[in-house]
């Protein structure tokens, strides 16, 4: 380490809603007789464990004003942390009105988002934007070339690491990654406050920011590089198999949205993104059957997704065949150590969460969204246009049929009897090319299209 670029820190300014694992770092921070300011809450924290350190308004000369809104926002603090140590005027400054140098300011923001799940009262989620703190971490992250920040506790392990290893030293380039981190942090924070206020003003401004990423083994294909920005972690709990692939998330994005349209006992396989089987029965071990009865042949290596819990009997039947993803809400312990036996077959146990009502597409160097079809045919309000009226069980499979067309790429058809996927044209150029393939589909299959319905 070059000791000529590197910094050491001397004093820091902590100021962290969420607690966690600050004390480790106090502790490392005090071992090296490091000053610490901290502000209200975080200052009665550590007093309480013990730790020595001085509070913001020691400094300031002035209390935590209108309710705490007000704290940190002073030039002797601001001084300290934006100061250019290798300024003579700003040198100069600090001397003039007593204002002490800060050399590393840790910021955990008020949790706005968490807020945003847990209520919809707007006092309670408009007193979670925070001010002081976004405004420590911005200034901070400018002045990188003399101050470390650290945002967030997620920051907590690598501070700590280079910390320790390096005599409590940081290089420009260290400082700079986490300045970088800082301004993701707080451009992640204002867009989330930003589509909150955005959703009664309706401004035509799109924006999104997603702060979680997992790099793909590849894209689409092994030549393309591919990134996944989201955390899967918060919608399943992987139990078993390899890591998750780009063509892995587009066939679970389509076998979930496909699945919440139905309520009974369903199972479906997806295979490039379109349902190749899918039916509804008494039992899962009967949907499953039936499911795979659709395409046996295209089934194979496939995505399975259910709506209820994987039992014994029907693992014993899906383990006899390869499939590359299984999806359910739950497993019987039996089946998931049936399941596990082939070690690559990813397991994803469904967590409940909400699906998204817009859908985007990148197009054009810019971004298509639209509403998601999110609309149920209700059977009460079916208009026949012909002459001949449909049953109660044609009615039904109509209804049955018509949700898996929704999902299968266009021009597509689907034939359906006793709500059992009998076949399906898939992306063609016309809807009778489609017609004749699901037709084909089916009686490759063995299926008898008497008293089918078409969707």
């Amino acid at each position: 380490m070059n000791n000529l670029t590197s910094k050491k820190i001397s004093s820091a300014l902590i100021s962290v809603y969420d607690k966690t694992g600050i004390n480790t770092i106090v502790k490392a921070l005090l071992k090296n007789d490091v000053e610490i300011i901290s502000t209200g809450g975080t200052y009665d924290y550590l007093t309480k464990k013990g730790f020595s350190c001085k509070k913001v308004e020691e400094i300031t000369t002035y209390p935590s004003i209108l309710g705490g809104r007000v704290k940190t926002l002073h030039p002797l603090i601001f001084g300290g942390i934006l100061s250019r140590r290798d300024n003579q005027d700003d040198q100069h400054e600090l001397e003039q009105y007593k204002i002490p140098t800060i050399d590393l300011v840790i910021v955990d923001l008020y949790p706005f988002e968490t807020t945003l799940i847990n209520t919809q009262i707007e006092q309670k989620i408009n007193e979670m934007i925070d001010i002081g703190g976004i405004s420590l971490i911005r200034a901070a992250a400018k002045n990188y070339k003399d101050v470390v920040v650290v945002p967030s506790v997620k920051y907590y392990s690598h501070f700590l690491e280079i910390y320790s290893n390096n005599d409590g030293r940081f290089t420009i380039e260290e400082r700079k990654f986490f300045a970088a981190c800082a301004f993701n942090i707080s451009s992640h924070y204002d867009t989330a406050i930003f589509n909150w206020f955005n959703r009664e003003v309706k401004l035509q401004v799109f924006k999104q920011s997603i702060t979680d990423v997992s790099h793909l083994r590849y894209g689409e294909n092994p030549h393309q590089e591919g990134v996944y920005f989201g955390n899967i972690t918060e919608l399943f709990d992987q139990l078993n198999g390899k890591a998750i692939s780009y063509n892995n998330l587009n066939d679970i994005e389509a076998a979930i949205q496909l699945a919440n349209e139905f309520d009974e006992v369903l199972v479906a396989i997806i295979k490039h993104n379109n349902a190749c089987g899918l039916a509804c029965r008494q039992s899962l071990t009967e949907a499953w059957g039936a499911a795979l009865e659709s395409d046996p042949l295209s089934a194979f290596g496939g995505v399975i997704i259910t709506n209820r819990a994987v039992d014994y009997h029907t693992a014993l039947e899906i383990n006899k065949l390869f499939f590359e993803v299984i999806i359910a809400p739950d497993f019987e312990q039996k089946s998931l150590k049936l399941l596990k036996q082939k070690k690559n077959r990813i397991i994803l146990r469904q967590k409940v969460f909400a699906l998204p009502k817009l859908q985007f597409k990148s197009a054009l160097n810019g971004v298509l969204v639209q509403d998601k079809d999110l609309v149920e045919e209700d059977k009460i309000k079916l208009d026949f246009v012909t002459k001949s009226k449909a049953s109660s069980e044609e009615i039904e499979d109509l209804l049955f049929a018509n949700k898996i067309v929704k999902h299968t790429r266009s021009n597509a058809i689907v034939l359906a009897k006793n709500k059992q996927l009998l076949g399906s044209g898939i992306g063609q150029t016309s809807r009778i090319d489609a017609v004749k393939h699901a037709i084909e589909k089916a009686k490759s299959h063995g299926f008898d299209l008497q008293g089918a319905v078409m969707a």
